[in-house]
């Protein structure tokens, strides 16, 4: 990563992560300090809202609850999908959504929806009262000043792996 070993000891001890001259230092507190800086040391409920190719593929995933990210429930508009389930999870159409989110701490809502409705969804869950959005549709949302979003671009992400692939070929 091109970082001295001297800045991994500068930012180890602006968290009290003081290692012993030769014996290091105590890996289980620096994991724990870590996790509570990067806010992995609480569980997030997270939801999926698009049953499609890319939200079963996350619905998958299971590393997901292992950093702490539980996926509670899958919705989708689709009457063919409804009833299916992933991993133990039905997935319920968009309408009980409101239901859901009044008996149920929603933490995060991962998008996978076409960019046709990406902002009217977006729009129906920040009115529910969800406070953070995981955004997979091919279209920059934008939201209130008090409602987080993470803006996923994949063909982002290939242009530069193609940019350094030919970089490295040169």
């Amino acid at each position: 990563m091109g970082i001295s070993s001297s800045q991994v000891r500068q930012d180890f001890f602006s968290f009290g992560g003081n290692g012993l001259q030769g014996y290091g230092y105590d890996v289980e507190y620096l994991h724990q300090e870590i996790r509570s800086i990067l806010g992995l040391d609480t569980a997030h409920s997270m939801i999926i809202i698009g049953a499609g190719s890319l939200g079963h593929a996350l619905a998958k995933h299971t590393n997901f609850a292992k950093s702490g990210f539980n996926i509670t429930a899958i919705f989708d508009i689709k009457s063919e999908l409804l009833g299916e389930k992933i991993n133990d999870l039905e997935i319920r159409h968009l309408d009980s959504l409101p239901e859901f989110v009044s008996k149920n701490r929603v933490d995060i809502a991962t998008l996978t929806v076409p960019e046709n409705c990406a902002g009217e969804v977006a729009k129906f869950v920040i009115e529910l009262g969800i406070k953070a959005l995981w955004n997979f549709s091919p279209v920059e949302i934008i939201t209130p000043e008090d409602v987080l979003i993470e803006n996923i671009h994949i063909i982002d992400s290939l242009i530069v792996l193609g940019y350094n692939l030919k970089e490295i070929q040169t």
